[in-house]
């Protein structure tokens, strides 16, 4: 496992973060670290305009279906 050491986190973050620490019975460490971990998980903006862009769209609305609808949408 790696060692972080984190510096300059404002007191208003630091508090509520052990805040929400303390509230799920945990430690500080331990709560940090399963939100970086979460973060982590979470694909980035680039991850998910290619998967996107790798779609197969032969199936579904016509672009011109998909502007009546909006427009129609609109009061």
């Amino acid at each position: 496992m790696t060692i972080l050491y984190i510096r300059d986190v404002p007191e208003a973050v630091a508090a509520t973060l052990k805040e929400r620490a303390a509230a799920q019975g945990t430690s500080l460490s331990s709560y940090v670290a399963a939100e970086l971990a979460r973060i982590a998980a979470r694909p980035t903006n680039e991850d998910v305009a290619a998967r996107l862009r790798a779609r197969d769209r032969a199936e579904g609305p016509s672009r011109a279906e998909i502007v009546a609808a909006v427009e129609n949408s609109r009061p």
